[in-house]
């Protein structure tokens, strides 16, 4: 055995040798570069099993997808772009590992995800001290940009290599707190959270902007959000007149805690983010008529901009749906693209020789018409295109409502 591993180790250090920190020599010509290509390589992060696997996988085909269009349209002259999925199960600690299998990896030079707040907030500082960058389709939670400081006024930049297409939970909030009172004409709200990082924080954002519109949280509570019986907690939501249950999570218990609500006789709907936005939601939920969520940007099915993700999209055939960050994730990866040919632009056709710097630095400067809108980031990383739309459970479906961006302070 122990000879086996010596062998094993001499030829991965043998292979090392090979590769340059801008990438490796392409020869299996995969997906349309030339056999002469330098092979750059796009980390995506998402969880690819478990409850959440519905959202994770149309990220992965997504970015599968934009890594495709780049190299049948030789995008970047002379580069091949590749994939690397790795599931993180919805875990911080599986993300975690996965970051440093991205940094060892030479011809990585970006990381698209992780799905959920709480993984990224295990892989922000390895990718920030390795110079890695990373762009998030799905983060929402706002102090990953701008740190605790952001509810004071005082934001402050936290990594420089952490950037989204995705908006905060500060306008999220604020924009479902909006719809709710002023469209929905909700005044009393329940609010519940999973006690993670995305569900607490959106929770949190939504409390403080509904009642500094003059709305009442009639009660508050916290869920396990691997539990599935409801049943005590929706009977103390009948107690209190509440006229919606605002719900800080994701779908896996969103849904069977809307069904819960409903089989008690409580005709309200559960309202909550984008995490909750997915087809599964209705499926899981007998009851999921009438029930609301937010997402980022306007549909995609509605975008002049979307038309060729989605036409291209299904005729690759993929077995999954994009959901509800396709569209992100396609531009999240393809802004990576973009900083790739920046790079490649300004040091005379060829990828420097630090590509993980040159593509941080181009980052900054990133503007184009991506599926969801223009996509450029501030200067603490964040997106830009502050559009919002509300959606609503219909015949077993989601289907817009209302689209626009809140009134923020």
């Amino acid at each position: 055995m122990r000879q086996r591993l010596l062998a094993l180790t001499a030829a991965l250090a043998a292979g090392a040798l090979t590769l340059t920190a801008c990438g490796s020599r392409d020869e299996g010509n995969k997906g349309g570069g030339g056999s002469g290509d330098v092979k750059v390589v796009i980390g995506l992060d998402a969880p690819l099993t478990g409850d959440l696997s519905a959202l994770g996988l149309g990220m992965k085909n997504a970015a599968d997808l934009a890594a495709k269009t780049a190299n049948k349209k030789k995008f970047v002259d002379g580069v091949t772009f590749e994939i690397d999925a790795r599931d993180d199960q919805a875990q911080p600690s599986v993300g975690a590992q996965n970051a440093q299998a991205f940094i060892s990896n030479k011809d990585v030079l970006g990381v698209v995800g992780p799905l959920n707040s709480s993984v990224s907030q295990q892989m922000q500082k390895p990718f920030n001290d390795a110079g890695l960058t990373q762009v998030s389709p799905a983060n929402t939670g706002t102090e990953l940009t701008q740190g605790d400081g952001w509810k004071d006024g005082n934001s402050v930049r936290q990594f420089d290599t952490f950037f989204r297409t995705a908006t905060t939970d500060e306008v999220q909030g604020a924009f479902a707190a909006e719809y709710l009172f002023n469209e929905a004409g909700l005044k009393k709200v329940y609010l519940i959270d999973d006690q993670k990082t995305y569900g607490a924080g959106l929770a949190a954002s939504f409390k403080a902007n509904f009642t500094k519109l003059g709305g009442k949280i009639v009660g508050n509570d916290h869920i396990n959000p691997d539990d599935r019986d409801f049943n005590a907690v929706v009977t103390k939501i009948k107690k209190t007149g509440a006229e919606a249950l605002y719900y800080g999570g994701e779908y896996p218990a969103a849904a069977p805690l809307s069904q819960a609500l409903k089989d008690s006789g409580q005709a309200i709907p559960l309202m909550g983010g984008d995490g909750i936005y997915s087809g599964e939601f209705p499926k899981l939920n007998k009851k999921a008529e009438g029930d609301l969520a937010t997402s980022v940007g306007e549909p995609v099915e509605k975008l002049d901009s979307a038309k060729d993700f989605i036409a291209n999209y299904q005729a690759e055939g993929y077995e999954d749906a994009y959901e509800a960050y396709g569209g992100l994730t396609y531009d999240a990866t393809w802004a990576v693209i973009e900083a790739v040919k920046l790079a490649v632009e300004g040091n005379d056709g060829k990828l420097p020789s630090d590509g993980r710097k040159a593509v941080l630095e181009a980052m900054s400067k990133i503007k184009f018409q991506g599926v969801t809108g223009e996509i450029s980031f501030d200067e603490f990383g964040d997106t830009t295109n502050k559009t919002m739309t509300a959606y609503k459970v219909k015949d077993n479906a989601w289907a817009p409502e209302y689209s626009g961006s809140p009134k923020l302070d």
